[in-house]
């Protein structure tokens, strides 16, 4: 896919965003992703992408930043603070606590460098979450479907990527998998009647096929080679020096003997 294919798949995606599906997926993303920031600390946050959702929202940090492609006006969209490249992030090396890739990599011409940078901008222990379509769904098999004729669900994308895969990649830039949570298990309906009669699959699903809800967000951690975490310093008792007796005492007491 070129630039100008992901261009308009990306605004296909906002397209899809506001229909009863895509209101399904962001109101399950906001609740994962809110009770995930929640608990990371730091400075400096970055979401890049999707501005139909605050990815942020609960999050403590103190400085906390809204990244696109472009500005993009619409009815009910955040102000994107910042212009950017996916593959060129305008950030200092090692300077991000946080980022929040929500739907970039599948949309994106070279997710493998998006990546890399996201890597290069994180500190040490810095962490990154990022939401996706899974393939092993109902979603998924309808997405492929639509190479056979069948009609499309969700928005073009050149390649759904499955968390296996995508833990994977992570791997390979010593980004460690934390946490990981499947949603969306309904049906691919079009129509919010039909998403609430299946509104029971959300539950079987997460207890029953846990791992094939329509969409995924994994949580990982940058780790850094030879980096040791301090801890408490232990107080170690000082063994006590020998008594040194002297040689002519020993001397003596072998003549003695």
């Amino acid at each position: 896919m070129d630039k100008a294919g992901s261009e308009k798949s990306i605004i296909a995606l906002e397209g899809w965003l506001q229909t009863p599906a895509g209101v399904y997926l962001r109101e399950w993303e906001q609740t994962c992703l809110d009770n995930l920031t929640a608990d990371i600390f730091g400075y400096n946050a970055v979401q890049i992408g999707m501005p139909q959702i605050d990815a942020l929202a609960a999050s403590r940090m103190p400085y906390k930043l809204l990244a696109d492609r472009k500005v993009r006006p619409g009815a009910g969209l955040r102000p994107v603070s910042l212009t950017l490249d996916y593959t060129e992030l305008p950030f200092a090396s090692q300077s991000i606590d946080l980022v929040v890739l929500p739907h970039v990599l599948e949309f994106s011409t070279d997710p493998h460098q998006v990546l890399r940078e996201v890597e290069r901008v994180l500190i040490p222990e810095g962490q990154l979450i990022i939401c996706g379509f899974n393939p092993a769904s109902l979603w998924g098999a309808r997405h492929v479907l639509r190479r056979v004729g069948g009609t499309s669900f969700l928005p073009r994308t050149e390649e759904l990527i499955s968390m296996p895969r995508m833990k994977d990649w992570l791997k390979l830039l010593n980004m460690g998998a934390s946490q990981s949570h499947f949603g969306c298990y309904a049906p691919a309906c079009r129509t919010e009647k039909w998403l609430h009669r299946y509104a029971f699959m959300d539950n079987a699903g997460s207890r029953w096929w846990p791992y094939f809800g329509g969409v995924y967000i994994v949580q990982a951690i940058k780790r850094v080679k030879g980096m040791h975490l301090i801890g408490p310093a232990w107080t170690k008792k000082t063994a006590s020096a020998p008594a040194v007796v002297p040689a002519t005492n020993k001397r003596r007491e072998q003549q003695d003997g």
